[in-house]
Parts: structure tokens; C-alpha cells; sequence
């Protein structure tokens, strides 16, 4: 069986769709409505990762969702960054901006995922 992440939540492919694992509905009907399953906290009204909020001179981002080499940023200038690196520039990006409700750092990585 194929597996995978989606927004910190285990899929797998079955029976020609993509489910979550852990309750086997199809993640195309159920990923917006999803909270993030490292976080467990919704996509703002904006549609950004929570954790994320609004960064200034992002055109996109993600936060891995605990996963460190899924995590990027796309800057409006087209350049990007991914995996450690982008974690450590949002969290950057965040110090500057101190918003309220944020958790103070994402972490590097998710412990139960540094053995996959």
C-alpha cells in the first residue's frame, strides 16, 4: 500500500483514492475543513497554515506541518526556500512581525517522523 503525509495527517491510496489513514474518508472531500495534524489548528480565513499567518514578501508558503523537508516559501521575487531552511527563515520572518497567538518557533521537525 502507498502512503503518505497531507497537511501532518497519514494518507494512503486505496481502492484508486487517496484516504486518510486513520479514518479512511477520501482526503479530496475532507482536506480544507482538515486541521493540521501537527498542530491540529485550522488554515486561517486567508487560507495560510496557521502557524504561518500572513508573511510579508511570501507570495506562498508551508510549514511541513512537522514534516522538515516538506516545508518551502515562494517569495514574490519567484526565489524559494525549502526544508530547514525554510523553517528557520519563517521563523525569522515571525520574530519581526511578533503577532499575537503564534506558537514562538515551528519546530525543525516532528519527533515521531525523524525515523521514517
Amino acid at each position: 500500500m502507498v502512503k503518505n503525509h497531507l497537511r501532518g495527517h497519514r494518507i494512503e491510496f486505496s481502492n484508486n483514492r487517496w484516504v486518510y489513514s486513520d479514518t479512511k474518508e477520501p482526503t479530496i472531500e475532507t482536506h480544507k475543513s482538515r486541521n493540521c495534524g501537527h498542530c491540529n489548528l485550522p488554515q486561517t480565513k486567508e487560507g495560510h497554515d496557521w502557524c504561518l499567518g500572513t508573511l510579508k514578501g511570501v507570495a506562498n508558503a508551508c510549514c511541513g506541518h512537522g514534516v522538515a523537508k516538506e516545508a518551502y516559501i515562494q517569495f514574490i521575487d519567484g526565489s524559494d526556500v525549502r526544508g530547514k531552511e525554510a523553517i528557520n527563515t519563517v521563523n525569522s520572518l515571525r520574530n519581526n512581525k511578533n503577532e499575537g497567538g503564534m506558537a514562538a518557533k515551528l519546530p525543525i521537525e516532528r519527533e515521531d517522523d525523524k525515523n521514517e
